[in-house]
Parts: structure tokens; C-alpha cells; sequence
């Protein structure tokens, strides 16, 4: 018997760095799984699994997929500094490991997002 395949194999070799960086992406600037996966060519699932596959070698931290929880910036206190007016608004964040991380209120979510993942995975 003969198998002739017709069309584009499907089938293909992606690096641990290639896997990381797609995993990586997902909440970067609120693009969900759905997203990513669409945007590579590849299917939910597997983005999960390859989630898996990097922490059991360590490649990812485990609390790469901390929850963000909304916090009203309008609500921080402002103080008056001669005719001007600048925020007061410093945020600490616990993360795993012992480890804090405290900014200033005014840095966006997408840069925070990037910043939270560089520590942990540190």
C-alpha cells in the first residue's frame, strides 16, 4: 500500500526560546490565548501544554499566570508642590519568593506586565 500526502505538512519543530516567547505574549497589551494562538498558527491547547512543558524544566516561572487585579489610579492622592501638582500614588507588590516590586502609579499596564514577568522568571 502507498500513502501519497498532498498539501502542506503541518507538522513543525518549534525551539524552547520560539515556545517561551509565544506563551510570554499572551496578556501583553490584553491579548488572550484565543489570540496568540490565532496570531501563530497554532491551537489553544497547544500554547497550554507548552505552558506546562516550560515549567517542568524550569523555563517558566509558575506564577506566570498571576491575576491582575484593576486598581483605581484616579483614587491615589495627589500633593500640591508650590503651583504644581504630582502624584504621590507609590504601588508595592508582593510577589513569589519574598520579593517586592514598587513603582510608581503612572507606569502603564503593558510595562508592568513585562516588568512582573522579568522579575519572577528571574
Amino acid at each position: 500500500m502507498r500513502v501519497e500526502i498532498l498539501g502542506q505538512e503541518r507538522r513543525r519543530l518549534w525551539r524552547d526560546e520560539q515556545k517561551l516567547e509565544i506563551v510570554m505574549s499572551v496578556g501583553i497589551d490584553g491579548a488572550t490565548i484565543t489570540e496568540v494562538a490565532q496570531r501563530h498558527d497554532v491551537t489553544r491547547q497547544q500554547i497550554y501544554t507548552w505552558r506546562s512543558e516550560l515549567k517542568k524544566k524550569g523555563l517558566l516561572s509558575s506564577s506566570a499566570n498571576a491575576v491582575f487585579v484593576p486598581v483605581d489610579m484616579n483614587a491615589v492622592q495627589t500633593e500640591i508642590c508650590g503651583d504644581r501638582q504630582h502624584s504621590t500614588g507609590m504601588i508595592e507588590l508582593q510577589l513569589g519568593c519574598g520579593r517586592s516590586l514598587r513603582f510608581d502609579s503612572t507606569l502603564d499596564g503593558a510595562t508592568l506586565t513585562r516588568l512582573i514577568r522579568a522579575v519572577e522568571a528571574a
